[in-house]
Protein backbone atom coordinates (compact mmCIF):
# COMPACT_ATOMS: atom_id res chain seq x y z
CA UNK A 1 0.00 0.00 0.00
CA UNK A 2 1.17 3.50 -1.37
CA UNK A 3 -0.43 6.84 -1.35
CA UNK A 4 0.67 10.12 -0.81
CA UNK A 5 -1.01 10.70 3.02
CA UNK A 6 0.22 6.83 3.77
CA UNK A 7 2.45 6.91 7.20
CA UNK A 8 6.03 7.71 6.42
CA UNK A 9 8.54 4.55 6.83
CA UNK A 10 10.37 5.22 9.89
CA UNK A 11 10.86 8.25 11.83
CA UNK A 12 11.60 11.11 10.06
CA UNK A 13 14.14 13.95 10.83
CA UNK A 14 13.57 17.76 11.00
CA UNK A 15 16.18 19.16 8.17
CA UNK A 16 14.69 22.53 7.79
CA UNK A 17 16.28 24.01 11.03
CA UNK A 18 15.80 24.01 14.76
CA UNK A 19 13.27 26.62 15.71
CA UNK A 20 13.71 26.20 19.70
CA UNK A 21 17.41 25.47 20.07
CA UNK A 22 17.35 27.88 22.49
CA UNK A 23 14.60 26.01 25.53
CA UNK A 24 14.68 23.41 28.03
CA UNK A 25 11.61 21.77 28.23
CA UNK A 26 10.31 18.88 30.56
CA UNK A 27 7.17 17.33 29.97
CA UNK A 28 5.53 14.94 32.73
CA UNK A 29 2.93 13.09 32.27
CA UNK A 30 1.16 9.57 30.23
CA UNK A 31 3.75 8.50 27.65
CA UNK A 32 2.83 5.75 25.92
CA UNK A 33 3.98 3.60 22.21
CA UNK A 34 1.70 4.47 19.34
CA UNK A 35 1.85 1.28 16.66
CA UNK A 36 0.57 1.12 13.48
CA UNK A 37 -0.35 -1.71 10.85
CA UNK A 38 -0.52 -1.37 7.73
CA UNK A 39 -1.81 -3.08 4.87
CA UNK A 40 -4.57 -2.97 1.37
CA UNK A 41 -7.38 -4.44 1.68
CA UNK A 42 -9.82 -5.92 -0.91
CA UNK A 43 -12.22 -8.28 0.79
CA UNK A 44 -14.22 -9.06 3.77
CA UNK A 45 -13.49 -12.31 5.95
CA UNK A 46 -15.43 -15.13 5.92
CA UNK A 47 -15.63 -15.67 9.76
CA UNK A 48 -17.49 -12.72 10.05
CA UNK A 49 -18.69 -8.98 8.05
CA UNK A 50 -15.18 -7.27 8.78
CA UNK A 51 -12.01 -6.58 6.25
CA UNK A 52 -9.18 -8.71 5.84
CA UNK A 53 -6.00 -6.21 5.79
CA UNK A 54 -2.99 -7.90 4.77
CA UNK A 55 0.08 -6.30 6.83
CA UNK A 56 2.57 -5.41 4.63
CA UNK A 57 4.08 -2.54 6.88
CA UNK A 58 4.43 -2.08 10.72
CA UNK A 59 5.66 1.01 12.29
CA UNK A 60 6.26 2.96 15.73
CA UNK A 61 5.98 6.43 16.92
CA UNK A 62 6.47 8.28 20.56
CA UNK A 63 2.88 8.54 21.95
CA UNK A 64 1.66 10.55 24.51
CA UNK A 65 3.53 12.77 26.51
CA UNK A 66 6.66 10.84 24.34
CA UNK A 67 5.05 12.65 21.38
CA UNK A 68 5.08 16.19 22.61
CA UNK A 69 9.13 15.80 23.71
CA UNK A 70 9.31 14.46 20.17
CA UNK A 71 7.92 17.42 18.46
CA UNK A 72 9.80 20.06 20.98
CA UNK A 73 13.33 17.58 20.20
CA UNK A 74 12.70 17.66 17.05
CA UNK A 75 12.55 21.23 16.47
CA UNK A 76 15.33 22.30 18.00
CA UNK A 77 14.31 22.31 21.81
CA UNK A 78 16.19 20.41 25.19
CA UNK A 79 13.49 17.95 26.49
CA UNK A 80 13.26 16.07 29.69
CA UNK A 81 10.80 13.58 29.91
CA UNK A 82 9.35 12.17 32.93
CA UNK A 83 6.65 9.02 32.72
CA UNK A 84 5.93 5.91 34.11
CA UNK A 85 6.92 2.42 31.46
CA UNK A 86 6.55 -1.18 32.14
CA UNK A 87 9.26 -3.47 32.73
CA UNK A 88 8.57 -4.52 28.88
CA UNK A 89 9.10 -5.03 25.12
CA UNK A 90 7.12 -1.45 24.79
CA UNK A 91 8.83 0.41 27.02
CA UNK A 92 12.45 -0.98 25.70
CA UNK A 93 11.16 0.11 22.54
CA UNK A 94 9.66 3.52 23.49
CA UNK A 95 12.96 4.20 25.10
CA UNK A 96 15.14 2.91 22.01
CA UNK A 97 12.82 5.69 19.94
CA UNK A 98 13.24 8.93 22.15
CA UNK A 99 16.80 8.35 23.28
CA UNK A 100 17.65 8.28 19.26
CA UNK A 101 15.31 11.62 18.85
CA UNK A 102 17.67 13.19 21.05
CA UNK A 103 15.21 13.36 24.21
CA UNK A 104 16.79 13.20 27.41
CA UNK A 105 14.25 9.75 29.28
CA UNK A 106 14.05 9.64 32.98
CA UNK A 107 11.48 7.11 32.93
CA UNK A 108 10.38 5.28 35.68
CA UNK A 109 10.46 1.76 35.08
CA UNK A 110 8.10 -0.44 37.02
CA UNK A 111 7.63 -4.15 36.81
CA UNK A 112 3.78 -3.69 38.06
CA UNK A 113 3.13 -1.69 35.31
CA UNK A 114 2.25 -2.72 31.61
CA UNK A 115 3.77 0.05 29.15
CA UNK A 116 0.29 1.98 27.09
CA UNK A 117 0.46 0.93 24.03
CA UNK A 118 -2.26 2.07 21.29
CA UNK A 119 -1.93 -0.55 17.93
CA UNK A 120 -3.65 0.71 15.04
CA UNK A 121 -4.79 -0.85 11.59
CA UNK A 122 -4.72 1.06 9.14
CA UNK A 123 -5.83 0.40 5.22
CA UNK A 124 -6.57 3.06 2.02
CA UNK A 125 -5.90 6.19 4.48
CA UNK A 126 -8.35 4.92 6.99
CA UNK A 127 -8.30 3.78 10.57
CA UNK A 128 -10.27 0.23 10.45
CA UNK A 129 -9.72 -0.37 14.59
CA UNK A 130 -7.27 0.74 17.54
CA UNK A 131 -6.49 -1.25 20.27
CA UNK A 132 -4.79 -0.09 23.83
CA UNK A 133 -2.89 -1.77 26.09
CA UNK A 134 -1.85 -0.68 29.84
CA UNK A 135 -2.68 -1.09 33.35
CA UNK A 136 -5.48 0.92 35.06
CA UNK A 137 -4.59 4.40 35.75
CA UNK A 138 -5.98 3.61 38.97
CA UNK A 139 -3.33 1.14 39.98
CA UNK A 140 -0.32 3.09 37.94
CA UNK A 141 -1.10 6.22 39.87
CA UNK A 142 -1.06 4.13 43.36
CA UNK A 143 2.27 2.50 42.72
CA UNK A 144 3.85 5.52 40.78
CA UNK A 145 2.88 8.34 41.81
CA UNK A 146 5.60 9.34 44.70
CA UNK A 147 8.47 8.70 42.01
CA UNK A 148 6.43 11.14 39.57
CA UNK A 149 6.29 13.65 41.75
CA UNK A 150 10.16 12.86 43.34
CA UNK A 151 11.77 12.96 39.90
CA UNK A 152 9.48 16.02 38.50
CA UNK A 153 11.22 18.30 41.64
CA UNK A 154 14.48 16.88 40.82
CA UNK A 155 14.11 18.08 37.66
CA UNK A 156 12.84 21.64 38.32
CA UNK A 157 15.09 21.98 41.03
CA UNK A 158 18.75 20.96 39.55
CA UNK A 159 18.04 21.62 36.21
CA UNK A 160 17.46 25.06 33.99
CA UNK A 161 13.87 24.44 32.89
CA UNK A 162 12.38 26.95 30.95
CA UNK A 163 8.86 25.68 30.50
CA UNK A 164 6.92 22.31 32.11
CA UNK A 165 3.98 20.49 30.03
CA UNK A 166 1.93 18.46 31.66
CA UNK A 167 0.35 16.14 29.24
CA UNK A 168 -2.31 14.47 30.59
CA UNK A 169 -3.78 11.49 29.20
CA UNK A 170 -5.77 10.42 32.53
CA UNK A 171 -3.69 6.98 32.54
CA UNK A 172 -2.32 7.73 36.07
CA UNK A 173 1.07 9.16 35.69
CA UNK A 174 0.15 12.65 37.00
CA UNK A 175 -2.32 11.96 39.46
CA UNK A 176 -0.23 14.20 41.18
CA UNK A 177 -0.44 17.33 39.23
CA UNK A 178 -1.64 19.82 41.66
CA UNK A 179 1.89 19.43 43.46
CA UNK A 180 3.96 19.58 39.97
CA UNK A 181 2.15 22.48 39.01
CA UNK A 182 3.04 24.39 42.63
CA UNK A 183 6.18 23.19 42.64
CA UNK A 184 7.00 25.00 39.35
CA UNK A 185 5.36 28.66 39.93
CA UNK A 186 7.53 28.06 43.68
CA UNK A 187 10.71 27.99 41.03
CA UNK A 188 9.42 30.91 38.72
CA UNK A 189 8.19 28.33 35.86
CA UNK A 190 5.76 28.52 33.18
CA UNK A 191 3.55 25.21 32.96
CA UNK A 192 1.28 24.72 30.55
CA UNK A 193 -1.61 21.41 30.87
CA UNK A 194 -3.11 19.43 27.97
CA UNK A 195 -5.91 18.15 30.04
CA UNK A 196 -8.12 14.92 29.60
CA UNK A 197 -10.00 14.75 33.10
CA UNK A 198 -13.24 16.29 33.64
CA UNK A 199 -12.13 17.93 37.39
CA UNK A 200 -9.99 20.90 36.91
CA UNK A 201 -9.18 21.33 40.58
CA UNK A 202 -5.62 19.58 40.02
CA UNK A 203 -4.96 22.13 37.11
CA UNK A 204 -5.45 25.19 39.45
CA UNK A 205 -2.64 27.95 39.26
CA UNK A 206 -1.73 26.89 35.86
CA UNK A 207 -0.15 29.52 33.48
CA UNK A 208 -2.12 27.92 30.28
CA UNK A 209 -4.33 24.88 30.16
CA UNK A 210 -5.20 23.70 26.21
CA UNK A 211 -8.25 21.55 26.04
CA UNK A 212 -10.47 20.68 22.71
CA UNK A 213 -13.96 22.54 22.85
CA UNK A 214 -15.24 18.77 24.21
CA UNK A 215 -12.66 18.69 27.14
CA UNK A 216 -13.80 21.81 27.84
CA UNK A 217 -17.64 21.24 28.19
CA UNK A 218 -17.23 18.82 30.21
CA UNK A 219 -15.26 20.40 32.60
CA UNK A 220 -17.35 23.32 32.70
CA UNK A 221 -20.81 21.44 31.92
CA UNK A 222 -21.43 24.29 29.56
CA UNK A 223 -22.00 24.29 25.66
CA UNK A 224 -19.38 25.01 23.57
CA UNK A 225 -20.70 24.86 19.80
CA UNK A 226 -20.40 28.62 19.28
CA UNK A 227 -17.77 31.19 19.91
CA UNK A 228 -20.07 32.84 22.69
CA UNK A 229 -20.04 29.16 24.33
CA UNK A 230 -16.44 28.85 24.01
CA UNK A 231 -15.69 32.59 25.43
CA UNK A 232 -17.59 31.70 28.30
CA UNK A 233 -16.94 28.58 29.30
CA UNK A 234 -13.15 29.52 28.78
CA UNK A 235 -13.69 32.32 31.05
CA UNK A 236 -15.66 30.64 33.82
CA UNK A 237 -12.98 27.71 34.01
CA UNK A 238 -10.14 30.39 34.51
CA UNK A 239 -11.85 32.35 36.69
CA UNK A 240 -12.86 29.57 38.81
CA UNK A 241 -8.97 27.43 39.21
CA UNK A 242 -6.94 30.66 38.84
CA UNK A 243 -5.48 29.76 35.17
CA UNK A 244 -3.39 32.89 33.32
CA UNK A 245 -5.34 31.45 30.10
CA UNK A 246 -7.09 28.98 28.02
CA UNK A 247 -5.95 27.91 24.48
CA UNK A 248 -9.14 26.10 23.15
CA UNK A 249 -8.78 23.42 19.96
CA UNK A 250 -11.98 23.30 18.03
CA UNK A 251 -11.40 21.36 15.10
CA UNK A 252 -12.38 23.31 11.73
CA UNK A 253 -13.09 26.19 13.76
CA UNK A 254 -9.69 26.72 14.43
CA UNK A 255 -8.69 28.10 17.66
CA UNK A 256 -10.07 30.76 20.50
CA UNK A 257 -7.46 32.45 22.86
CA UNK A 258 -9.06 33.32 26.54
CA UNK A 259 -6.62 35.36 28.57
CA UNK A 260 -8.73 38.18 30.78
CA UNK A 261 -12.19 38.84 29.42
CA UNK A 262 -10.72 41.47 27.73
CA UNK A 263 -8.17 39.63 25.92
CA UNK A 264 -9.86 37.17 23.30
CA UNK A 265 -8.90 36.03 19.87
CA UNK A 266 -9.89 33.38 17.30
CA UNK A 267 -7.73 32.03 14.65
CA UNK A 268 -8.80 30.25 11.82
CA UNK A 269 -8.00 26.37 11.22
CA UNK A 270 -4.99 26.37 9.34
CA UNK A 271 -5.23 22.76 7.79
CA UNK A 272 -5.82 22.27 4.02
CA UNK A 273 -7.44 18.56 4.42
CA UNK A 274 -7.51 16.67 7.92
CA UNK A 275 -6.43 13.11 7.27
CA UNK A 276 -5.68 12.17 10.99
CA UNK A 277 -6.27 14.08 14.21
CA UNK A 278 -3.96 11.57 15.83
CA UNK A 279 -1.23 13.89 17.93
CA UNK A 280 -2.27 17.05 16.74
CA UNK A 281 -3.00 18.46 20.41
CA UNK A 282 0.35 17.23 21.64
CA UNK A 283 1.64 19.42 18.77
CA UNK A 284 -0.31 22.33 19.56
CA UNK A 285 0.86 22.14 23.78
CA UNK A 286 4.27 21.39 22.55
CA UNK A 287 4.76 24.47 20.31
CA UNK A 288 2.50 26.61 22.26
CA UNK A 289 4.77 26.01 25.54
CA UNK A 290 8.36 26.36 23.32
CA UNK A 291 7.37 29.57 22.31
CA UNK A 292 5.81 30.90 25.87
CA UNK A 293 9.13 29.56 27.42
CA UNK A 294 11.10 31.79 24.64
CA UNK A 295 9.07 35.06 25.63
CA UNK A 296 6.66 35.51 23.09
CA UNK A 297 3.16 36.70 23.36
CA UNK A 298 0.67 34.33 23.24
CA UNK A 299 -1.24 35.33 19.96
CA UNK A 300 2.40 34.63 18.27
CA UNK A 301 2.84 30.86 19.67
CA UNK A 302 -0.75 30.06 19.41
CA UNK A 303 -0.62 31.07 15.76
CA UNK A 304 2.50 28.74 15.19
CA UNK A 305 1.04 26.02 17.12
CA UNK A 306 -2.15 26.49 15.01
CA UNK A 307 0.08 26.25 11.85
CA UNK A 308 1.93 23.45 13.59
CA UNK A 309 -1.41 21.46 14.23
CA UNK A 310 -2.81 22.16 10.42
CA UNK A 311 0.29 20.55 9.19
CA UNK A 312 0.23 17.16 11.16
CA UNK A 313 -3.34 16.90 10.56
CA UNK A 314 -2.62 16.51 6.99
CA UNK A 315 -0.44 13.73 7.37
CA UNK A 316 -1.46 9.77 9.11
CA UNK A 317 -0.08 9.24 12.49
CA UNK A 318 1.57 11.44 14.85
CA UNK A 319 4.24 13.24 12.82
CA UNK A 320 6.56 16.35 13.53
CA UNK A 321 5.69 19.80 11.48
CA UNK A 322 9.10 21.13 9.85
CA UNK A 323 9.92 24.34 10.84
CA UNK A 324 9.31 25.81 7.02
CA UNK A 325 5.45 24.64 7.87
CA UNK A 326 5.55 26.71 11.23
CA UNK A 327 6.63 29.60 9.30
CA UNK A 328 4.26 32.63 8.75
CA UNK A 329 5.16 33.32 5.06
CA UNK A 330 4.27 36.94 5.34
CA UNK A 331 6.25 37.77 8.23
CA UNK A 332 8.16 41.00 7.40
CA UNK A 333 11.60 40.91 7.21
CA UNK A 334 14.74 41.81 4.96
CA UNK A 335 15.75 41.11 1.36
CA UNK A 336 16.70 38.16 0.10
CA UNK A 337 16.22 36.57 3.34
CA UNK A 338 12.62 37.18 3.19
CA UNK A 339 11.94 35.66 -0.57
CA UNK A 340 13.70 32.58 0.48
CA UNK A 341 12.13 32.13 3.64
CA UNK A 342 8.56 32.28 1.80
CA UNK A 343 9.83 30.61 -1.03
CA UNK A 344 10.85 27.28 1.70
CA UNK A 345 7.20 27.76 3.16
CA UNK A 346 6.21 27.21 -0.60
CA UNK A 347 7.97 24.43 -1.42
CA UNK A 348 6.92 22.65 1.79
CA UNK A 349 3.42 22.68 1.68
CA UNK A 350 3.79 21.73 -2.52
CA UNK A 351 5.59 18.96 -1.06
CA UNK A 352 2.59 18.41 1.85
CA UNK A 353 -0.22 18.11 -1.31
CA UNK A 354 -1.44 20.98 -1.81
CA UNK A 355 -2.27 22.61 -5.10
CA UNK A 356 -0.19 25.87 -5.39
CA UNK A 357 -2.06 28.90 -7.80
CA UNK A 358 0.80 31.21 -8.92
CA UNK A 359 0.15 34.85 -10.51
CA UNK A 360 2.21 38.06 -11.16
CA UNK A 361 2.13 41.82 -11.61
CA UNK A 362 3.18 45.17 -10.00
CA UNK A 363 -0.27 45.20 -8.58
CA UNK A 364 0.80 49.38 -8.02
CA UNK A 365 -2.77 50.61 -6.96
CA UNK A 366 -4.90 47.66 -5.95
CA UNK A 367 -8.22 47.67 -7.41
CA UNK A 368 -11.32 45.80 -7.92
CA UNK A 369 -10.33 43.86 -11.20
CA UNK A 370 -7.36 43.06 -8.97
CA UNK A 371 -9.12 41.72 -6.20
CA UNK A 372 -11.85 39.98 -8.67
CA UNK A 373 -8.66 38.19 -10.42
CA UNK A 374 -7.30 37.02 -7.25
CA UNK A 375 -10.21 36.09 -5.72
CA UNK A 376 -11.05 33.41 -8.77
CA UNK A 377 -7.32 32.74 -8.98
CA UNK A 378 -7.60 31.40 -5.55
CA UNK A 379 -10.37 29.03 -6.39
CA UNK A 380 -8.23 27.11 -8.63
CA UNK A 381 -6.26 25.45 -5.90
CA UNK A 382 -5.19 25.36 -2.28
CA UNK A 383 -2.30 27.98 -1.84
CA UNK A 384 -2.02 31.11 -4.10
CA UNK A 385 1.20 32.87 -4.38
CA UNK A 386 1.64 36.73 -5.89
CA UNK A 387 4.71 37.33 -6.84
CA UNK A 388 5.23 40.96 -7.33
CA UNK A 389 7.86 43.21 -9.33
CA UNK A 390 10.58 45.45 -7.40
CA UNK A 391 10.38 48.87 -7.83
CA UNK A 392 13.26 49.02 -10.44
CA UNK A 393 11.71 46.35 -12.88
CA UNK A 394 8.17 48.55 -12.06
CA UNK A 395 10.31 51.53 -13.81
CA UNK A 396 11.80 50.26 -16.24
CA UNK A 397 8.37 48.63 -17.52
CA UNK A 398 6.25 51.44 -16.49
CA UNK A 399 8.39 54.53 -16.77
CA UNK A 400 10.01 56.52 -14.55
CA UNK A 401 7.16 57.76 -12.55
CA UNK A 402 6.11 54.44 -11.54
CA UNK A 403 5.89 53.34 -9.08
CA UNK A 404 3.41 54.98 -6.88
CA UNK A 405 3.56 52.52 -4.03
CA UNK A 406 7.00 50.99 -2.88
CA UNK A 407 7.18 47.20 -3.00
CA UNK A 408 6.56 46.80 0.76
CA UNK A 409 3.77 48.73 0.59
CA UNK A 410 2.16 47.00 -1.91
CA UNK A 411 2.92 43.55 -0.86
CA UNK A 412 1.56 44.45 2.93
CA UNK A 413 -2.11 45.64 1.09
CA UNK A 414 -1.47 41.59 -1.00
CA UNK A 415 -0.72 40.15 1.87
CA UNK A 416 -4.24 41.61 3.56
CA UNK A 417 -6.26 40.22 0.90
CA UNK A 418 -7.73 36.79 2.39
CA UNK A 419 -7.50 34.78 -0.82
CA UNK A 420 -3.86 35.12 -0.76
CA UNK A 421 -1.37 33.34 1.12
CA UNK A 422 2.17 33.89 -0.06
CA UNK A 423 3.26 37.19 -1.61
CA UNK A 424 6.99 37.25 -3.43
CA UNK A 425 9.25 39.83 -5.27
CA UNK A 426 11.23 39.97 -7.87
CA UNK A 427 14.24 41.78 -9.20
CA UNK A 428 13.84 40.64 -13.00
CA UNK A 429 11.60 42.11 -16.02
CA UNK A 430 9.69 38.62 -15.79
CA UNK A 431 8.93 35.83 -13.18
CA UNK A 432 10.19 33.09 -15.02
CA UNK A 433 13.11 32.41 -12.82
CA UNK A 434 10.86 32.21 -10.21
CA UNK A 435 8.23 30.13 -11.83
CA UNK A 436 10.73 27.44 -12.55
CA UNK A 437 11.82 27.40 -8.82
CA UNK A 438 8.19 26.72 -7.78
CA UNK A 439 6.49 24.74 -10.26
CA UNK A 440 3.31 25.78 -9.36
CA UNK A 441 0.54 23.60 -10.69
CA UNK A 442 -1.67 26.07 -12.24
CA UNK A 443 0.03 29.69 -13.53
CA UNK A 444 -2.84 32.37 -13.66
CA UNK A 445 -2.65 35.51 -15.95
CA UNK A 446 -5.41 37.85 -16.43
CA UNK A 447 -6.55 39.37 -19.69
CA UNK A 448 -6.63 38.41 -23.22
CA UNK A 449 -3.02 36.70 -23.03
CA UNK A 450 -2.86 33.34 -25.54
CA UNK A 451 -1.84 30.65 -22.90
CA UNK A 452 1.77 29.58 -25.09
CA UNK A 453 2.60 32.70 -25.17
CA UNK A 454 2.74 33.77 -21.08
CA UNK A 455 6.08 34.22 -19.43
CA UNK A 456 7.18 30.61 -17.79
CA UNK A 457 3.93 28.73 -19.18
CA UNK A 458 6.11 26.39 -20.94
CA UNK A 459 7.39 25.77 -17.64
CA UNK A 460 4.68 25.09 -15.92
CA UNK A 461 3.35 22.65 -18.56
CA UNK A 462 6.49 20.68 -18.84
CA UNK A 463 6.26 20.17 -14.96
CA UNK A 464 2.72 18.55 -15.34
CA UNK A 465 0.73 22.15 -14.52
CA UNK A 466 -1.14 24.29 -16.45
CA UNK A 467 -1.72 27.79 -17.47
CA UNK A 468 -5.25 29.61 -17.02
CA UNK A 469 -6.07 32.89 -18.99
CA UNK A 470 -9.15 35.05 -16.62
CA UNK A 471 -10.92 37.94 -17.95
CA UNK A 472 -10.19 41.07 -16.48
CA UNK A 473 -13.14 42.69 -14.73
CA UNK A 474 -14.07 45.57 -17.44
CA UNK A 475 -13.94 49.13 -16.51
CA UNK A 476 -10.84 48.62 -13.94
CA UNK A 477 -6.86 49.46 -14.80
CA UNK A 478 -4.17 51.14 -12.91
CA UNK A 479 -3.50 53.60 -15.41
CA UNK A 480 -6.97 54.40 -16.21
CA UNK A 481 -7.91 55.41 -12.31
CA UNK A 482 -3.94 57.41 -12.82
CA UNK A 483 -5.69 58.93 -15.93
CA UNK A 484 -9.03 59.91 -13.72
CA UNK A 485 -6.59 61.36 -10.85
CA UNK A 486 -4.67 63.28 -13.46
CA UNK A 487 -7.71 64.98 -14.86
CA UNK A 488 -9.40 65.77 -11.60
CA UNK A 489 -5.74 67.38 -10.70
CA UNK A 490 -5.85 69.49 -14.04
CA UNK A 491 -9.70 70.52 -13.34
CA UNK A 492 -9.02 72.24 -10.27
Amino acid sequence: MSTAHDIDSGIQENEDGKVFEDCRILVIGDVMLDRYWLGPTDHLSPEAPVPVVNVEDTQARPGGAANVAWNLAGLGAAVRLVGVVGDDPAARELTMLTDELGIDNDLIVDKRVTTTVKQRVISRNQQLIRLDFGTDPATLAAVTHDRVLERATLAMTEHRIDAVVCSDYAKGALAGVGKIIACARQNGILVVIDPKRADWTAYHGADVVTPNAAELAAASQADTSTDEGVVRAAEDMRRRHAIGALVVTRSQRGMTLIAKQDEIQHLPARAREVFDVTGAGDTVTALLAAGLARGEALATAAERANRGAGAVVGRLGTAVPSAAELMDPNTPDSGADRNEARLAWVQAEKAAGARIVFTNGCFDLLHAGHVDLLHRARALGDRLIVAVNDDASVARLKGAARPIQNAATRMAVLNALADVDCVLCFAEDTPAALIERIRPDVLVKGGDYQPDTVVGGESVRRHGGRVEILEHLPGFSTTMILNRLHNVDEAR
